[in-house]
Order: structure tokens, then C-alpha cells, then sequence
């Protein structure tokens, strides 16, 4: 079974302006699928949508503004695509965000930011989407979590941000048992990258020189080795439920 039989199908990418989800929604564009592209900046959405008519892709764009840490934006968001396509047939739970906010002294804006856009909007997304594809029950579903190597360990003075990813990975297994007695057609998998070269650590660290530093220590991750994954994911039976995917830079030691 290949990501032919996604064609015309629906997809929600959130965190879609930059980096890993930019390039995931174009590449579920590129393999025919509606992708509601979600960020908060419009005009990063709107150049990416332009990216895929200029190259004519077979799927397309559809830009929405969302601030993700509203849920009511998010019930917005699934309306305008219950609307539009009927209901979403996969879910990329990509946005996130991190902070350096030590436990000792980091601010408490900080932790509730990377709380509330990590854990609490992908419970939220997942609930919405699920709905749809049960009602959608003709077609199967996938829910993929962009979780993080840090759900699988502890980083120095980023414990708030380790916890949120550990969240996503309990979050992942949690829904996978309760999809189970429903006998839905809906599979839930999350994928843990290393370092990625996107904007995240200049977020992270509040500094250009910080992230350049970082990724220059060896050659990292690019988006597209991310979007490989989740290609791979859709590619695979529906018999198949990869649970996690761990990918990390070969000279990453944790």
C-alpha cells in the first residue's frame, strides 16, 4: 500500500509556516492531498500556498491562521475543514515550541506556553480529528505526534520542555488503547527527531549565534528527513502500527 491511497484525501499540518511542517504539507501536497496549512503567520502560509501552485502541485494548500494555544481558534480550525472536505483524514500534530526556562528560575509564562502549544493543542487536535474520522469510518486515519528525543530523555536545565515531549509520547500510547475496542480504522504513531535544523533553537535560545553554534557542531537533521518519515508512515499497511520513530543526526550522542 502506498501514499498513492492518500490522494484527494484531507490533511491538518499545524506548526506548517516553517521548518519540518512547511515541508511536510508540501510534501502531502505533492502526493495529492488538501492540506490545511496551520501557523499563526499568515504570510509565511500564504507564501508556502504560492510554493505549491507555482509548482502545480497535485494537492493543495489552504492556508489558516490559528493560534493553537486557543481552543476555540482550534474548534474554529476543524469546522473550516468539516466544511470545506467533509473532515480531516490525517493529523500532523507538528507545532511546538521550546524555551530555556530552568526549573530553578525559568519563568512561568514560559513553561505555561510550552505546556499549553505541546500537550494541551495536540489533545485537542486529536479529539477533533478523531471525531472526524469516525464519522468518516469509509476512510482510514492517521494521527502522527511530532514528538522529540527529548520525550525519550532528560536534557540539562530543560525540564519543562522534556516533560511536554514525554506527554506526547504517553499521549501517543494512550490514544492507541483507546482506538483499540472501537475497531476504528484510525492509527496513531509519533516521531522523535534529534537536532533539526529549523528555527527552533534560536526560539530556544533567544539567539542566532546560540543556533548556528549548535547546528554547526555536526552535520544535523533537515526537515526533509522528517517529512521522509511520515511519508513512510503513510506507506505502510494498515495492518502496520509503528508506534515511534527515533531519528537522530548519526553524531548525536543522546
Amino acid at each position: 500500500m502506498g501514499t498513492d491511497i492518500w490522494s484527494g484525501t484531507t490533511a491538518v499540518v499545524t506548526g506548517a509556516s516553517s521548518g519540518i511542517g512547511r515541508e511536510i504539507a508540501l510534501r502531502l501536497a505533492r502526493r495529492g492531498m488538501n492540506v490545511a496549512a496551520v501557523a499563526r503567520r499568515m504570510k509565511a502560509l500564504e507564501a508556502l500556498r504560492n510554493e505549491a501552485e507555482y509548482d502545480k502541485l497535485p494537492g493543495a494548500i489552504h492556508p489558516l491562521q490559528v493560534d493553537l494555544r486557543d481552543e476555540d481558534q482550534i474548534l474554529e480550525l476543524f469546522r473550516n475543514v468539516r466544511d470545506r472536505w467533509g473532515g480531516v483524514d490525517v493529523l500532523v500534530n507538528n507545532a511546538g515550541i521550546g524555551h530555556f526556562a530552568p526549573l530553578l528560575y525559568g519563568k512561568t509564562e514560559q513553561w505555561r506556553d510550552m505546556l499549553e502549544l505541546n500537550v494541551l493543542s495536540v489533545c485537542i487536535c486529536n479529539r477533533e480529528a478523531i471525531a472526524d474520522m469516525r464519522r468518516r469510518s469509509h476512510l482510514p486515519g492517521y494521527i502522527i505526534n511530532i514528538a522529540s528525543m527529548s520525550a525519550h530523555r532528560v536534557p540539562l536545565e530543560a525540564g519543562v520542555y522534556a516533560a511536554s515531549k514525554h506527554a506526547v509520547k504517553a499521549l501517543t500510547e494512550a490514544l492507541r488503547q483507546e482506538l483499540l475496542p472501537l475497531n476504528a480504522r484510525i492509527r496513531v504513531s509519533a516521531i522523535s527527531p534529534g537536532y533539526v535544523q529549523t528555527e527552533f533553537a534560536e526560539t530556544y535560545y533567544r539567539s542566532k549565534e546560540a543556533a548556528d553554534e549548535l547546528y554547526g557542531r555536526y552535520e544535523v537533521l533537515q526537515p526533509s528527513d522528517i517529512a521522509d518519515a511520515v511519508e513512510y508512515l503513510l506507506s505502510t499497511p494498515e495492518r502496520t502500527q509503528v508506534h515511534d520513530i527515533l531519528i537522530r543526526p548519526t553524531l548525536q550522542s543522546s
